[in-house]
């Protein structure tokens, strides 16, 4: 889809010169998900991923664990009118598409959650919702504790500086930041620093929930021996989405929140941040750095 960027006159100042030239910009538009045809969510995002941010976000509400739980996830004809667009990441042929509405559908068994009453109780800081309840919510809806790691003889372990080497590696993969300087990014990382997968969008939370999706659909879910890195900050909302996805490390270049430091040692997450050059911050989870020696 084409719609990732777009193009805008702007008037130039530089050294009191005055030009005017074409700027590229980062697209952004409303995205409404719902479940079984019923409204669930409207999130703006940058286009593309569309049914992986969808897939993400559900593994995020503890909807969808696995591919095999997903039936079909189609675009519907949105505001416009019309029915539902199959078979992929298109549209209809006949009648308006948006590409800005969603439809997940479970397969056959899997129940479909209240989830009026489960986002009024369980979601993110999205919502305002905090506190314990928030916390406790994570911790015993997530199938995946990360207390056991991917098993009791293979702990993550990761080292200082392969940390260290994640911004920069996640900064030279971010192809449409090169070209409009307007979006954050999400890399998911071995715990060798080896890049997986990367995905760009105008909000950080889409872009976990971009990784998170196709790791769904190409089952590979739990993400238990990964590192998630994101630029900007670690807030609760992505400490859950990690925590959800099993993903044991999260990493961020700036500050984390209060309640995802929280979240974080509550549920064994090892939560870095302001991880930039050789220097971190270790909040929660320190068990899985690699370093000898305690701090003093």
């Amino acid at each position: 889809m084409g719609r990732v960027t777009e193009r805008r006159r702007v008037i130039r100042i530089r050294d009191g010169v005055v030009s005017t030239r074409p700027d590229t910009l980062v697209a952004e538009e409303p995205m409404e998900i719902r479940l079984g045809g019923k409204p669930l969510a409207i999130t703006m995002r940058t286009p593309g991923d569309d049914f992986a941010l969808a897939a993400g976000f559900l593994v995020s509400e503890g909807v969808l664990a696995s591919a095999d739980e997903l039936a079909h996830i189609v675009y519907c004809a949105g505001a416009t009118g019309g029915g539902a667009a199959h078979s992929g990441e298109a549209g209809s042929e006949g009648g308006a598409n948006t590409y800005n509405v969603v439809d997940v559908r479970l397969a056959a068994g899997v129940p479909v959650p209240d989830i009026t009453l489960e986002r009024n109780v369980y979601t993110t800081s999205s919502c305002g919702l905090c506190g314990k309840a928030s916390l406790d919510a994570v911790r015993t809806r997530t199938r995946w504790p990360l207390d056991t790691d991917p098993g009791p003889h293979t702990p993550v372990r990761i080292e200082p500086a392969t940390l260290a080497a994640l911004p920069d590696r996640l900064r030279a993969a971010q192809r449409v930041f090169e070209r409009t300087g307007g979006l954050h990014a999400a890399g998911l990382f071995t715990v060798d620093g080896e890049l997986l997968d990367l995905r760009e969008d105008v909000g950080r939370h889409n872009a976990v929930d971009k990784i998170i999706g196709r790791a769904l659909q190409e089952g590979r879910l739990p993400l238990s021996s990964s590192v998630l890195m994101v630029s900007g900050r670690a807030s609760f909302e992505l400490a859950q989405k990690a925590v959800m996805a099993g993903i044991p490390v999260l990493a961020a270049v700036s500050a984390p929140s209060s309640l995802a430091v929280d979240l974080a040692a509550e549920t064994g997450l090892t939560l870095i941040g302001f991880l930039r050059g050789s220097s971190m911050n270790v909040y929660a989870g320190e068990h899985r750095l690699a370093v000898d020696g305690a701090a003093g």
